[in-house]
């Protein structure tokens, strides 16, 4: 039994009015809507007014290609599916076609049969793209703690740098304590990038042996080691015109730098067991939780292989210096957590808020979603208090107020903190505090602050 096709807005472009009557009567009886134009200046019309789903356009269009009508018509709608027709057909004509942004090709004199197959070929290729569309935005929803509007000035300055090295080939390494959100910030350069349609992987560089490594990146021939009893294409091959993460770079085994070192610089590589050299176009981003230039000096990574990786470095700011966005994360992460368990929260009290503010979150946004995810499986009302937080959080509820009984340097913390988490430098906030850098990175050391 054939698949059955959805219903489509299909625009007809042809200065035949026979073969535009032709197909509007097989479409229309099939339950697509029709509109058929005679020129390209129509068709351009039409794609401006209304949104078609597919086309079908004639390369000869009076005195007009319908081959540099392609391009126009792509330009307007990206997502138009375009079948090309023609009494004149050649595999020139063809490839032509395809390269300027064709999908399929029909030659004329054609059949309802024929014109009905390559009707259904492009539903169902909307169909897989509309699907993708729906688990791209499943994954974002997973990641709620991650919001691109920060009220943190540093977070948005890494956003904003994000933005800007996505638009560029140039390799990024990101950095930052663990669970800062820096493989989440990886997918938004790609994501932002020229390379969006294309795949993105990851690969964590501390999960695999050197061997398993190696292969997990380059892949291997089948007989190439114990186990082997298939090819593997490897990493890179699969991202072939994407992104490829890898994270905690600073694991990277010594034996493997040399050969990531030569896939950057000339984007050629060798499969382990094969003699043949193979290519890949494929940009990357790395990142890393370690002080990659103090392992240089350990001798533990190459000089020139972090010099490769730092083109554009980034720095994920942990979740301690972000306080102004503390609140509005956790009331993201709720809501998140409480349509997953079919319940809805009206919120956190003042107290919860102010215990939340003031934990120095080591495990960052990781830790900050476990601790709510926790939160909603405990509270049975519609809010969430100071009780439903882990001990080691409420114990932190009370907030220092000038007047209280506290020492000057309890006060003196907590202010620096807080005007830390709102500006975008050490001499800004020097200023702010009306004292020199050299004081205030010795009042941060002093108080424990990053």
């Amino acid at each position: 039994m054939e698949p059955e096709t959805t219903a489509l807005s299909i625009l007809v472009v042809d200065d035949e009015a026979n073969i535009r009557k032709t197909l509007a009567v097989c479409l229309e009886t099939e339950g697509h809507a029709v509109v058929s134009v005679g020129s390209a200046e129509e068709a351009l019309q039409a794609v401006a007014r209304q949104s078609f789903a597919l086309a079908f356009v004639d390369v000869r269009l009076g005195n007009s290609s319908g081959l540099d009508l392609i391009p126009e018509l792509l330009a307007q709608a990206p997502w138009l599916k375009i079948v090309v027709i023609t009494a004149y057909a050649s595999i020139e004509t063809a490839v032509e076609a395809m390269r300027r942004g064709a999908m399929d090709y029909i030659p004329k004199p054609f059949t309802p049969p024929q014109v009905l197959i390559a009707v259904r070929k492009m539903s169902e290729m909307r169909s897989l793209e509309l699907k993708l569309m729906q688990v791209q935005q499943d994954l974002a929803g997973s990641h709620p703690e991650i919001e691109y509007a920060s009220a943190s000035p540093s977070v948005q300055r890494v956003f904003e740098l994000a933005r800007q090295v996505a638009q560029s080939e140039a390799s990024v390494l990101i950095l930052g304590e663990s669970g800062t959100g820096k493989t989440v910030l990886a997918k938004a350069i790609h994501g932002w990038s020229q390379r969006a349609k294309k795949p993105f992987g990851v690969v964590s560089c501390p999960s695999l042996s050197a061997e398993l490594l190696e292969s997990e990146l380059f892949g291997h021939v089948r007989g190439s080691f114990t186990g082997a009893v298939r090819d593997n294409p490897g990493r890179v091959m699969a991202c072939e015109g994407g992104t490829l993460f890898l994270d905690e770079i600073g694991e990277l085994p010594l034996r493997l730098q040399p050969k990531l070192l030569r896939f950057i610089q000339d984007k050629e590589y060798e499969s382990v067991g094969d003699t043949r050299t193979r290519r890949a176009d494929v940009r990357i981003v790395a990142a890393t939780n370690t002080n990659l230039a103090q392992a240089v000096g350990d001798e533990r990574f190459r000089e020139d292989l972090y010099y490769r990786l730092n083109v554009f470095q980034l720095e994920m700011p942990p979740l301690r210096e972000r306080t102004a966005d503390i609140a509005t994360i956790s009331k993201r992460l709720l809501a998140f957590f409480g349509a997953a368990s079919h319940r809805t929260f009206l919120g956190f009290t003042d107290e919860a808020v102010q215990a939340l503010e003031h934990h120095p979150w080591p495990g960052n946004l990781r830790e900050l979603r476990n601790v709510i995810e926790r939160a909603t499986i405990l509270c049975s009302g519609d809010t969430v208090g100071i009780e439903h937080l882990p001990e080691t959080i409420a114990s932190r509820s009370h907030v220092p107020r000038v007047g209280e009984r506290m020492s000057l340097a309890e006060l003196e913390e907590q202010h620096i903190r807080q005007v830390l988490a709102t500006t975008t430098s050490l001499q800004a906030a020097a200023e702010i505090l009306g004292i020199d850098q050299a004081t205030l990175w010795r009042r941060r050391k002093q108080y424990g602050i990053t």
